[in-house]
């Protein structure tokens, strides 16, 4: 992004000089927080630091120790347990957004692969990582540091390897860093085919036909990020990401054993610790639309935290993007008597509202009818 781009963008989100150059200087660097706690830095700089507002808005919300709802998918082929599971997950994105899957049949194996492999990416020599750096939201493979880097009132504590298969449904291994290609590909394929399944439940559990989700290729647009997260010195002055919803229709994440994902819950902020082997789904955007507000979509967000890196992996299944598609509340889940929450739309749609405003702002409101 050049100087006058820069700017533009920044002035429009009204951002002053001094902030457009520290933010602009933190770009140019092209090592992202890692090249920060490489060079020793012992406090934050400026520029991640919350704003005090937001930072005394905390003690609105309290801290749950609610339990995040776990489903078991280990016998999903028998009609009963089936059953079972699909009344699990009706509750758990009526009442929560966000529930964790066991027995989801990818292998630990691949999973542990996923998160060494991002480990690999983030830690290797800063020059390599540098050829993929870019703010170029079509690249298929890019590496930056806060997508809303000039929209966002403070910058988060966290990197992104991106690996964007919205445009192109298909990646080839030799499109990939060679130091996390093979993990990469074999997750890719294996958390897809846990969303195809995923979304046929989803389907029951909202009284649908189990392929009418799959029929919308709601698996077939992704988007996977996979974050670093490094040890932070002052944890309680930044996030690692800011509180928002997600313009997807699901999103499966990886997390490793440390942690720091919440959610807002009856108001309060709760824990989703991880579960070895397990993966924590959520409701997105977009399936709230289309279940016409039955299933929700909760804002989330990562805390900092002394120790680390973390690393964690989130796949956003987003839709068919090209050609258009337009999507809207289901016909089944409207009525004279329920009628439609939400206007038709397309993803591109509702994708672009992403990058004119910081992630912490919803897109949802704007598709009311």
């Amino acid at each position: 992004m050049d100087e006058s781009s820069v700017k533009e963008t920044t002035t429009q989100s009204g951002v002053d000089d001094g902030r457009i150059k520290d933010l602009k200087a933190f770009d140019d660097t092209k090592a992202g927080v890692k090249g920060l706690v490489d060079a020793g830095v012992t406090s934050l700089p400026k520029i991640f630091i919350r704003p005090p507002d937001e930072l005394v808005e905390e003690l609105n919300h309290g801290h749950s120790q609610a339990k995040v709802p776990v489903i078991d998918l280990n016998g999903i082929e028998i009609d009963d347990q089936r059953k079972s599971i699909v009344d699990g997950l009706r509750r758990a994105s009526e009442e929560w957004g966000f529930f964790q899957v066991v027995n989801h049949g990818i292998p630990s194996s691949v999973l542990d692969g996923m998160i060494d492999g991002t480990r690999k990416f983030h830690e290797q020599d800063a020059e390599l990582k540098k050829e993929y750096y870019s703010r170029d939201r079509m690249r298929k493979v890019r590496f930056d540091s806060n997508i809303d880097l000039y929209h966002s009132r403070s910058v988060n504590w966290r990197d992104t390897l991106t690996i964007n298969l919205l445009y192109y449904n298909q990646i080839v291994p030799d499109e990939l860093p060679e130091i996390c290609r093979s993990s990469a590909m074999d997750y890719i394929n294996h958390v897809t085919k846990l969303a195809e399944t995923l979304f046929e439940l989803l389907s029951e559990a909202l009284g649908m036909e189990l392929d009418n989700l799959r029929a919308m290729e709601c698996a077939r647009g992704r988007s996977f990020v996979c974050h670093y997260y490094p040890a932070c010195p002052e944890p309680d002055l930044t996030l690692g990401v800011n509180r928002h919803t997600d313009p997807a229709f699901l999103t499966i994440l990886l997390q490793d054993h440390i942690g720091g994902l919440q959610f807002l819950h009856d108001n309060n902020w709760t824990d989703v610790p991880p579960i070895p082997g397990g993966l924590v789904v959520n409701i997105a955007d977009l399936l709230q639309i289309v279940s016409n507000d039955k299933f929700k979509s909760r804002e989330h967000r990562v805390i900092a935290n002394r120790i680390g890196p973390r690393i964690s992996v989130a796949c956003f299944f987003i839709g068919v993007a090209v050609p258009e598609k337009i999507y809207g509340p289901a016909k089944e889940l409207t009525s004279d008597e329920t009628p439609a929450v939400y206007r038709e739309f397309t993803v591109k749609e509702y994708i672009s509202g992403l990058f004119s405003r910081p992630i912490d702002k919803s897109g949802l409101d704007n598709f009311k009818i």
